[in-house]
C-alpha cells in the first residue's frame, strides 16, 4: 500500500480484509510510501516469508517491479493502478475518463478557463491518466490547451494550497480548477478562501475520488467517485481466484465511477 494514512488506501485495504476473512485468509500489510526502492524491498521481502498472494497498490510498475514480479510463484495482482504493458491481472477504474467527466462538468456549467492541479505526470494512473483526460475534455470543448494552467502537486493538501497561489498570481486568473485527488481539491478550496475568494462564486473546484473529506469540507466538494471498497474487494477476490487456480475470464477489471455533484461548482460569473 502506498500511504496508510491516505482515506482512499486505508478504504481499499478495508475491502481486501472483508474478502480475505471471508476465505480464511490472513493480510500483512506493508507501507512503500510510494518509493520504488522501498517498494521492489517490501516485494522480495513478503515472497521470502512465502505468502500465498500479492495485491501491490504502489504507483509506476516499472521493469524493476516487473522483474521482482517474475522471480514469483504466487500470483500477483495490481489494485487500483495497472502496468503499462498491461500484462499483470489488475484492478482500476479508468481514470482519463474520470477526469474527462469532471472537467466535462465544469464545461458543462459555462467554464472556459480551467486549470489543473495534477498528479506527478510519471504516475500511470492518478497522474497522466487524469491529465489526459483533463486535455482530451479541452479539446473536445475548442478549448486551448495552456500550460500556465497546469501545476503538478504530491497528491497532498499543501501542494493544493500551494498550486492555488500561483493560480491566483496569473495575470488571467482561472474560473474553475481541477484537481487530480480530493486532498488537494480540498487544499484549493482552503487556498482559495484564504485569498478572501468564494468557492464555487468566485472560483469553482472540481476533483476525482470520493474519499470521506469530500463531504466534510464546505462547501462539500463535487468529485468523481472511484469504488474504493470494491476496487479491494474485487482485487483479493481475484487472487483468491488466482491462488485457487479457478477459471478466470477477465483478469483485468475495470470497475465504474460515478459523478457525484454537491456544491463546489457553479456555472461562472459573467
Amino acid at each position: 500500500i502506498p500511504d496508510i494514512a491516505n482515506a482512499n488506501f486505508a478504504e481499499v485495504a478495508r475491502g481486501i480484509e472483508d474478502i480475505a476473512n471471508m476465505y480464511h485468509y490472513n493480510i500483512i500489510l506493508s507501507n512503500a510510501d510510494k518509493r520504488k526502492e522501498k517498494e521492489i524491498r517490501v516485494i522480495n521481502t513478503l515472497l521470502e516469508k512465502q505468502v500465498d498472494g500479492l495485491l501491490f497498490m504502489g504507483g509506476v510498475v516499472t521493469e524493476e517491479h516487473l522483474q521482482a514480479f517474475n522471480t514469483s510463484n504466487v500470483p500477483i495482482v495490481l489494485c487500483a493502478t495497472t502496468d503499462e504493458k498491461g500484462i499483470m491481472p489488475s484492478v482500476d477504474i479508468d481514470h482519463e475518463g474520470a477526469a474527462f467527466d469532471a472537467v466535462n462538468k465544469l464545461i458543462e456549467e459555462g467554464h472556459r478557463s480551467i486549470a489543473m492541479v495534477s498528479g506527478t505526470l510519471q504516475d500511470p494512473a492518478n497522474g497522466f491518466a487524469r491529465f489526459q483526460g483533463y486535455k482530451r475534455a479541452l479539446e473536445q470543448a475548442g478549448l486551448p490547451y495552456r500550460e500556465d494552467y497546469i501545476r503538478v502537486g504530491n497528491y497532498r493538501y499543501e501542494s493544493g494550497i500551494e498550486a492555488t497561489q500561483y493560480f491566483l498570481e496569473l495575470p488571467e486568473r482561472p474560473t474553475a480548477i481541477f484537481a487530480a485527488t480530493d486532498e488537494m481539491a480540498i487544499g484549493v478550496i482552503h487556498g482559495l478562501q484564504d485569498a478572501g475568494l468564494t468557492v464555487p462564486d468566485d472560483v469553482s473546484v472540481i476533483s476525482v475520488d470520493n474519499s470521506r473529506i469530500a463531504s466534510m469540507v464546505r462547501p462539500l466538494l463535487t468529485t468523481v467517485a472511484q469504488p474504493m471498497y470494491d476496487i479491494g474487494a474485487v482485487s483479493m477476490r481475484l487472487l483468491t481466484k488466482l491462488m485457487k487456480k479457478e477459471t478466470v475470464d477477465n483478469n483485468k477489471v475495470t470497475l465504474q465511477h460515478e459523478l457525484i455533484v454537491r456544491r463546489s461548482v457553479a456555472a461562472p460569473k459573467s
